[in-house]
């Protein structure tokens, strides 16, 4: 692909954002940085950048193939990505299996139970305020989305759940819950956005219970770097 990367536009926590000379497509670049509790801590884990990269790449390879539309086109390295450019739904989305993280605080459930069937949440994106949880009434009701939307990012959540699921079984990995972020291009059409990997899913090893994921750095578990590298390799067979 012939495309030159022209200024940066975006400095995320995990990722920087450049423009390019294709206007329909930008380039993100994926750093080693990690945060935890809304920016509260802070650190870096080596190789993050490269894991999770490849990780998405292999991921969205997949759930393209099932029928999941993304906004990934290439990884021009190990680090880079090409994707289209989306106007970000101001929406996480979050698919729950078992009962984990903030659930397990907000309504003081033993971590681990498994849930009867998997729940979908969505939380506003904005970091001055915590990210909370919002209802799909609440985001119709002050314009972040429309029932179209709202009805078709569960939808799409459910559908990547179910996918991505059966898929880390055959690698030895049960999936607990996860974060999807969405984009819209301009005929409205919503896409798969942002990245998936050890940095916004849950993972544990089948069996054991191990954590394979950023719980590892926000619990001061220790062994980040070699969770992330299994990850990697349990979903790209390196």
């Amino acid at each position: 692909m012939s495309l030159k990367i022209l200024d940066s536009f975006y400095e995320g926590k995990a990722k920087t954002l450049f423009h390019t000379s294709d206007p329909t497509l930008i380039v993100q670049y994926f750093k080693d940085d990690a945060t935890a509790f809304n920016r509260q801590k802070f650190g870096q884990i080596v190789g993050k950048g490269v894991v999770n990269l490849a990780i998405t790449k292999a991921l969205y390879k997949l759930l393209e193939s099932k029928g999941i539309p993304t906004h990934f086109v290439e990884a021009l390295d190990e680090r880079r990505m090409v994707s289209r450019k989306v106007e970000i739904v101001p929406l996480e989305v979050v698919v729950r299996n078992r009962v984990a993280g903030t659930f397990a605080k907000r309504y003081a459930v033993a971590e681990g139970t498994i849930l009867p069937a998997p729940i979908v949440e969505f939380f506003l994106k904005k970091d001055e305020l915590g990210d909370p949880l919002i209802t799909a009434e609440a985001a119709i009701a002050i314009g972040l989305a429309t029932p179209h939307e709202t009805a078709e990012l569960d939808r799409l959540a459910r559908k990547v759940n179910e996918i991505l699921k059966a898929f880390f079984l055959t690698v030895g990995v049960e999936l607990i819950d996860f974060k999807l972020e969405f984009g819209k291009l301009p005929d409205g059409t919503l896409l798969l956005a942002d990245e998936i990997s050890p940095d916004c899913c849950r993972f544990w090893e089948v069996g054991t219970g191990k954590k394979l994921d950023k719980d590892r750095f926000r619990q001061d578990l220790g062994g980040i770097e070699d969770a992330y590298q299994d990850m990697l390799k349990r979903v790209t067979g390196g």
